[in-house]
């Protein structure tokens, strides 16, 4: 199934490899497209788009979300903007600059080709937008406007307001109820994937769930497209919705898809600081406020405890500003994060628990408003944001399981080691508008007529595989809390596979992650029924997946002995604390096959090496 891991990449020279290889793609014909059922699971940017789009071809398509509707996914907590090269400012913005530029922002760790592509398609997206009526801002002259954002010296963020991923999944999601109205695509909110079926080595259908009811069904398809999110609740406390998880894609990798870079995880630099247990999640400010803000400490210890209006600005250090003169305040999300834990961890933090930063407006007030309407600047802290791990994928976004398709932040594909600010919407929509309508006849066009049956015996032993982990977790009747467990395991992560970390401190976590899994399976307890509306059913599952997936992301990156991007390991940095790179080494995406579960059957890792035909490789610098 797995073979020599072949990403497929066109030939030719850069610029022109997505219009050869669309020109070469087969295709299907508007009256055989109604022939084939495409399973979509995610209706957020991605998929609501891949949803709408495919419908509008012709396709019979099933769309699946836990949500109670399309507009409630995770994609409107996007609030800053989206990439894209349309130059609007004529500060010297191209494709190139773009594709270049998060390259760079990813330290090396990603494909060229998928990064140009998704450079290339991004003025679409903007075109494809506004048609649909989102209601971006527009300069007097009645341009759209941009903004800034980190790891970029040119504005190319296009916003609405502080609602960019709400506005864009509006317009997306009239696309979709389009398509609804139209009968191309059948909803089914309120469902979550339990498995993935896969028939004769192919991907055929999953096993769902009805949240309101406990009703576990199958559904068959022509394809599967996963466009399902990132993990980073994992880590319990994270700028994600509660509800975000990584069960549909480590189920799927449970089924043979290879799970690439899952130690890749994005720590946002601009949130509310943590304040007490009673959380259960971090709240995320725009990026776009780095822009304006002007983030500083105390330069002295003793200072921390005093109202920064008291602070002279002799006393004041503007760290990003004196370590990155060239990009300052809007260095990339990675750089940023350490630096605030660097000056935090010396004991110049602010706030309870001297962990916070100051991000002060100031200087922006005094220019745009006139006055000082606000007396303390906000206080911020590092969380967790962004997954640029996920199930891997080849060039036409397949898995390397033939039918499965994986789409938007569920694949690992076009970031890197750090995604630049405002990147994930252009993914999202890149990939569900523009990529996958061309690249799934690749696999279509073969298997015309081969759709399995519901009741083919691979549907009746996943089916029962699901009924049995169902029935095992209300088994248990402990006295733990979900939360307590799933906390302690975020806790873990925080400390030992967080923004820093080092091989005794994942091996620490790697010692006590198998434990907190027994304490799970032995203590928690899981109230209610099983079929019937049960929330403790629901999030009792995610968490147990989270506990295996745990342990994938730390073999990951104690395996990965090098530094890149948001994945810092203390032993491999320069002398200036800059992640440090092996090129040699580890310029290769990790790709790790499931082999069981237990100590003894540890993950299979494949490789796949990264070669660099237009960018030079060099140790990135915002200086």
């Amino acid at each position: 199934m797995i073979g020599s891991l072949d990403p497929k990449i066109p030939g030719g020279p850069l610029a022109n490899k997505w219009t050869n290889h669309k020109d070469h793609s087969r295709l299907i014909s508007p009256n055989n497209r109604r022939k084939f059922e495409i399973i979509i699971v995610g209706s957020g940017l991605a998929g609501g788009s891949a949803a709408a789009t495919l419908g509008e071809l012709g396709y019979r398509v099933k769309c699946f979300c836990y949500q109670d509707s399309p507009r409630r996914a995770h994609s409107i907590a996007a609030q800053g903007g989206i990439n894209a090269a349309k130059n609007y400012q004529n500060d010297g913005d191209s494709v190139y600059r773009l594709f270049y530029d998060t390259i760079k922002g990813g330290d090396f760790r990603s494909r060229e080709a998928n990064v140009y592509r998704l450079a290339e398609v991004s003025g679409n997206i903007i075109d494809q937008c506004v048609a649909q009526g989102v209601p971006f801002a527009r300069e007097y002259s009645g341009y759209l406007a941009n903004r800034s954002f980190g790891g970029a010296q040119v504005s190319r963020t296009f916003y609405a307001r502080g609602q960019t991923g709400q506005q864009l999944l509006l317009g997306c999601y009239q696309a979709l109820c389009r398509q609804i109205a139209a009968g191309t695509v059948q909803m089914f909110p309120q469902t979550e994937m339990l498995d993935l079926v896969v028939v004769d080595g192919h991907a055929k259908g999953i096993v769902t769930r009805n949240l309101r009811t406990g009703k576990i069904d199958n559904h068959s398809g022509d394809a599967v497209v996963l466009a399902t999110g990132g993990y980073g609740n994992v880590f319990y406390l994270s700028t994600n919705a509660r509800g975000c998880n990584v069960t549909a894609t480590y189920r799927a990798y449970k089924k043979g898809a290879l799970f690439a870079n899952p130690c890749f995880t994005q720590i946002h630099p601009t949130c509310i600081p943590h304040s007490g247990e009673y959380q259960s999640k971090l709240t995320l400010m725009s990026e776009s406020l780095r822009n304006d803000g002007r983030v500083w400490v105390p330069k002295r210890k003793e200072d921390c405890a005093k109202s920064p209006n008291e602070i002279p600005e002799s006393g004041r250090d503007y760290y990003l500003e004196r370590k990155y003169p060239s990009y300052g305040n809007l260095s990339p999300r990675d750089i940023s994060s350490r630096a605030a834990k660097e000056v935090c961890d010396e004991g110049r933090g602010v706030g309870p628990g001297g962990r916070g930063v100051y991000l002060d407006f100031t200087d922006a007030i005094e220019r745009l408003a006139g006055e000082n309407a606000y007396d303390i600047p906000m206080r911020i802290y590092p969380a967790v944001h962004y997954t640029m791990g996920g199930l891997w994928v080849d060039y036409n976004l397949m898995s390397n399981v033939p039918g499965l398709f994986v789409i938007g932040e569920a694949n690992f594909s076009d970031h890197g080691a750090n995604r630049l600010g405002a990147s994930a919407l252009m993914q999202g929509l890149a990939d569900g508008y523009f990529v996958l309508p061309y690249t799934l006849p690749n696999y279509l066009a073969a298997h015309i007529g081969k759709r399995p049956p519901t009741d083919h015996p691979e549907f009746r032993k996943a089916e029962t595989e699901v009924r049995a982990k169902t029935d095992k977790l209300l088994k248990i009747d402990g006295n733990c809390s979900l939360d307590s467990i799933h906390r302690e395991l975020g806790m873990l992560l925080w400390d030992k596979c967080g923004m820093a970390r080092n091989k005794a401190g994942l091996e620490e976590a790697l010692g006590k992650i198998p434990e907190l899994r027994t304490r799970f399976w032995r203590e928690v307890r899981v109230p209610g029924e099983n079929e019937d509306f049960n929330q403790s059913l629901e999030r009792a599952g995610r968490v147990a997946d989270f506990l295996e997936f745990a342990e994938l992301m730390c073999i990951d990156a104690l395996t990965r002995d090098e530094s890149c991007g948001a994945h810092f390991r203390e032993e491999h940095q320069t002398s200036e604390g800059e992640a440090l790179r092996d090129d040699e080494n580890f310029a290769t995406v990790f790709a790790w096959q499931f082999q069981g579960n237990g100590e003894i059957a540890r993950p299979k890792l494949h490789r796949e090496p990264l070669h660099f035909e237009t960018v030079h490789l060099t140790q990135r610098s915002y200086k």
